[in-house]
């Protein structure tokens, strides 16, 4: 139950978000207003650090042409009798975006709790934390691995959130399929035909087999590797050791691969590759569609709060972006 100091603590911190939305007081749900949207996509930002990396967008349309905010290629020349200029869109790289509903509740046990283990300042930033960092981890879950959009979601078959949106995989697999490569092997024996001894020479093939020509130097390219992938390889690295080098290479193996800078976001498939840059990976929300709700639930004892947006995922230049989606670690055979 809600005691007398967490009762005042909810009741002035739902009061400062009805406030800062410019709404009426006492207000359930009410539009975000652009000062406490930005607000919002940088409180989202800062919850999870490969979210601050790639891009949240505004747009102003439900549909539209996406555009490369890290458009790399050659700007630079000499036209015939004109000026030269370089086109920042992609041809038919388009974005739909779709009605999207993130809610979440909290108990009245568990605020009390938090009230009565520390100051105010710290009961707001758990508030705060515990209903952004949730929100924001949703958008990788489904980033990394939405496949469709159903009328109706079901988070018990789809934990992941595969049926809320078509994440940045499938938009790609959807719009340019030879960026995205079905299978790749692994096998430090090099005795299984077609396949790879390291991760190095895999990402390095990858790179210079489907990333577009004029951006396999880019310096901002990364590899986005499974954790699966990044110990069985780490593992393979300590096993044959023998010297304090070989120790460190392995060590490393989880920050760079192929001389670029190596992550492993949340939510990201164990056994998947991807290399693009960070910012080609887009998160668009429509502006002026935000909306929040929230109620203290005097029946259900808890706090609700819903963030409601229409909100899509897009890649900004697919010639930029090369992904694996099943790498196979081959074991070696036993003695």
């Amino acid at each position: 139950m809600l005691n007398a100091v967490s009762t005042q603590y909810l009741q002035e911190f739902t009061s400062a978000v009805v406030e800062s939305a410019s709404a009426a007081a006492g207000s359930k749900m009410f539009n975000i207003t652009p000062v406490m949207e930005t607000k919002l996509r940088q409180a989202i930002m800062e919850s999870d650090s490969f979210l601050g990396m790639i891009s949240l967008q505004l747009v102003s349309q439900i549909k539209g042409q996406v555009i490369d905010v890290g458009g790399d290629g050659l700007a630079t020349g000499r036209g015939d009798g004109k000026r030269f200029l370089a086109d920042v869109n992609q041809e038919g790289n388009t974005y739909e975006l779709t009605k999207t509903d993130s809610g979440a509740k909290i108990l009245w046990e568990l605020m009390t709790q938090w009230a009565n283990s520390g100051s105010k300042d710290e009961w707001l930033k758990l508030m705060k934390a515990s209903i952004s960092r949730r929100f924001a981890l949703d958008m990788l879950r489904i980033g990394f691995n939405g496949t469709s959009i159903a009328a109706v979601t079901d988070p018990v078959a789809n934990p992941l959130g595969q049926d809320v949106n078509k994440g940045w995989l499938t938009v790609v697999k959807e719009k340019k399929p030879a960026q995205v490569l079905a299978a790749a092997s692994l096998d430090a024996t090099g005795a299984t035909e077609d396949s790879y001894k390291n991760l190095d020479s895999l990402v390095q093939d990858l790179i210079n087999t489907t990333i577009a020509p004029e951006h396999r130097n880019d310096p901002d390219l990364v590899v986005l590797v499974g954790h699966d992938l990044v110990a069985a390889e780490q593992h393979r690295l300590l096993e044959s050791a023998t010297v304090p080098t070989e120790h460190k290479a392995a060590q490393a193996l989880a920050k760079t691969i192929a001389g670029r800078k190596a992550y492993t976001p949340s939510f990201f498939k164990g056994n998947q590759i991807w290399v693009t840059t960070p910012k080609n990976l887009q998160i668009l929300t429509q502006e002026g569609t935000q909306w929040r709700r929230q109620v203290n639930d005097e029946d259900e004892l808890c706090y609700k709060q819903n963030h409601i947006r229409m909100e899509g995922y897009a890649v900004g230049n697919m010639k930029k972006f090369a992904a694996i989606e099943a790498v196979t670690v081959v074991e070696p055979a036993a003695a």
